[in-house]
């Protein structure tokens, strides 16, 4: 048996970061990560996609200073993003939050970020430890305290007194933690879904034409694909590959939809489309007309997890509050801090494992409810409430969303993308403003969790 101070379950942003704040404050941290092989990686580490990157703000929310991260993880500087509907498209170049970075954001390379993560952890004194499952924790908790026990797959024990759990959006340790700590009418599997995702992301590497790879813009397409936030992207890495992907809801049913509202449905589709399905016909719709895609836009197989593809889960919930009066913080994806809405959430898992970390190790872990929520509760709404906003839209829809914001953007070139006084400019703004605005209204005082303190039996 061993003793830890702070124990890390999962190895991703939030768990290496916790473990780094951890050990940088004089604790014995650990990071226990399964690991999984990468074509584009090589030694063990998350398994996580390659992510879409930074916009300026989230550096902020993140705590981090991009001077400290690697050249060779920051692959194109971004200068703006490009949101394109079935007739309309706008390109916004600011997100209008204080901050300050000078670009619009920055493309990165995911593998490399989270093993710098790791080297980073590993510098100020804490174990990694690649390659290592965890199947169950026991948690004993009196009036004297709290003890944790690990069981790793090697058949291992390992106790702690803090437990951070960062095992991702899938959340089986996690939800296996806090089941015994809630009352059976709000069982964490209820709360954060089964291990099941409610959406899935499919991504393909692909080499592009010169006269069309733009590396300096995120393009996504709405109303393209039936679904609650369901669309494609173009993301640009480097050496002319981007990474052509789509996250789409899973369990729909074609039935459910016409294919004459939507660009890549087929009137003689049987069921929805596969990830790999969806891409061709969305880059033939796109480039078809000037390019054979199977030749002029070739799958690139040494990127990604293997073959130049990558499917990876999203479970979207708002997130949950964790039990820290029993000695456990949940953060990044586990907690449900992250979003299929924006595609990104590597800036408040890094946030959340930061103030995890720093308060398990000088034995505060009771503040990080209060201090997450002053961190990321503000980005947290905005995406909360963006969400709730375009959960049913169609095609005409986001087509009339994406005119509006058009319409905003070009009546001033500084401030807040969305506010009354561009809304005043654009037929449709004040209406579109006032739903985001009373849907925000609708989350406030926390309302965005899912899960609170409260509900715990300790």
């Amino acid at each position: 048996m061993t003793d830890v101070d702070v124990a890390v379950v999962g190895g991703g942003p939030a768990g290496s970061t916790a473990a780094y704040a951890a050990a940088d404050a004089g604790a014995d941290a650990v990071v226990y990560e399964k690991g999984v092989p990468r074509s584009d990686r090589d030694r063990l580490g998350p398994d996580s996609t390659d992510a879409a990157g930074f916009l300026d703000y989230w550096l902020d929310v993140a705590g981090l200073d991009v001077a400290d991260i690697p050249d060779d993880v920051i692959e194109h500087d971004l200068a703006d993003a490009e949101f394109i509907g079935p007739t309309e498209r706008v390109t916004v170049d600011r997100t209008g939050i204080d901050n300050d970075y000078d670009a619009f954001g920055f493309t990165f390379h995911r593998a490399r970020f989270d093993d710098w993560l790791r080297d980073r952890a590993e510098a100020a004194g804490a174990r990694y430890e690649a390659g290592t499952t965890v199947k169950t924790v026991d948690s004993h908790i009196d009036g004297d305290g709290h003890e944790h026990t690990l069981h790793l797959g090697g058949g291992e024990t390992v106790t702690t007194e803090y437990l951070v759990l960062a095992d991702g959006p899938q959340r089986q340790i996690t939800m296996r933690v806090l089941d015994p700590l809630l009352p059976a009418d709000t069982q964490a599997s209820t709360v954060l879904s089964p291990p099941d995702a409610n959406h899935i992301a499919y991504q393909e590497y692909r080499q592009f034409p010169d006269d069309v790879f733009d590396d300096a813009s995120l393009k996504f397409w709405w109303g393209w694909m039936p679904g609650e936030t369901a669309y494609p992207w173009v993301f640009p890495n480097q050496g002319n590959v981007a990474r052509v992907g789509l996250t789409m809801p899973i369990g729909l049913d074609i039935a459910d939809f016409d294919p004459d509202d939507w660009r890549l449905l087929r009137a003689d589709d049987d069921k929805i489309p596969s990830g790999s399905e969806y891409i061709h016909r969305f880059l033939t719709e796109v480039y078809g007309d000037e390019y054979d895609i199977d030749t002029a836009f070739p799958i690139v197989d040494d990127h990604g997890k293997a073959g130049g593809t990558e499917t990876y889960p999203i479970s979207s919930t708002q997130p949950i509050e964790s039990p820290v009066e029993a000695g456990i913080a949940v953060t990044g994806g586990a907690m449900g801090a992250t979003s299929a809405f924006h595609e990104g959430g590597d800036h408040v898992a890094h946030r959340t494992g930061l103030l995890a970390g720093r308060l398990a190790a000088t034995g505060s872990l009771e503040e990080y409810n209060d201090a997450w929520h002053a961190a990321i509760g503000d980005e947290v709404k905005r995406n909360v409430a963006m969400a709730n906003i375009v959960g049913s839209f169609g095609p005409d829809d986001w087509d009339d969303t994406i005119r509006i914001t058009r319409s905003m953007l070009d009546a001033t070139d500084t401030g807040s993308v969305i506010s009354k006084s561009s809304a005043r400019s654009a037929a449709g703004g004040l209406k579109l403003y006032g739903k985001y605005r009373k849907a925000k209204f609708g989350l406030r005082n926390g309302r965005y969790v899912s899960l609170h303190a409260s509900d715990y039996s300790l």
